[in-house]
């Protein structure tokens, strides 16, 4: 078993639904977007999460877990950026959460937000950076396709259609993160973002954010 394979099914547990960064209580404001109407089957669907992934949050974060991969310390930009109470809440607790799973597991990591204890993370076990972000971007996608399968009329044979052809995308954007520097982000995914906003006063919901 060569060591970059053992790196990679250390990254596998950690992007696992089985990891326990409570990644199923998030949605990233899509429960307001579905109780806005504006995601109502697979073609909106597919479109908002590859808003997110190209013009917002996805980009945004794989470049800061990469900044974090080389070393950079990020940890307070990558607050800075969240664009309301409730994204900053999702990356703060997800981000804790998966430091306390790695220092009980392996050994101690200390608190950051999200895609930057992953990139922490990753660096430590020797996974390689281009790895790191296609497979942190597809996570993403993922638990947001299974969101909407749950409460978008789409079932999830149609989830895993969408998720495949935002697949290209996700490549895409893990590739331009990579070399991509800090000034380089910035996002117009305003819809997502106002429908972050709007998810603090929703009731009822099933979702954190």
């Amino acid at each position: 078993m060569t060591a970059e394979l053992v790196a990679l099914q250390r990254l596998f547990a950690w992007l696992s639904p089985a990891w326990p960064v409570g990644g199923f209580a998030y949605s990233h404001g899509i429960e307001q977007a579905i109780a806005d109407g504006w995601l109502t089957g697979p073609e909106t669907v597919r479109d908002w999460i590859a808003d997110l992934l190209r013009h917002g949050a996805g980009r945004n974060d794989a470049i800061l877990l990469a900044h974090a991969w080389r070393g950079e310390d990020v940890a307070e930009l990558a607050l800075a950026l969240s664009g309301c109470a409730e994204r900053r809440r999702e990356t703060a607790e997800q981000g804790a959460s998966f430091a306390r799973a790695v220092s009980a597991v392996e050994d101690a990591l200390p608190a950051a937000p999200y895609p930057v204890a992953i990139g922490i993370a990753a660096a430590r076990a020797g996974v390689p950076l281009a790895e790191t972000l296609a497979l942190f971007l597809q996570a993403f996608a993922s638990n947001l396709v299974t969101a909407c399968v749950k409460s978008v009329p789409i079932g999830p044979l149609q989830g895993q259609r969408v998720l495949a052809e935002l697949m290209p995308l996700i490549r895409a954007v893990a590739a331009e993160a990579e070399t991509a520097g800090l000034d380089e982000q910035g996002g117009c995914a305003l819809r997502g973002d106002l429908a972050a906003i709007r998810h603090e006063t929703l009731q009822p919901r099933i979702y954190r954010t």
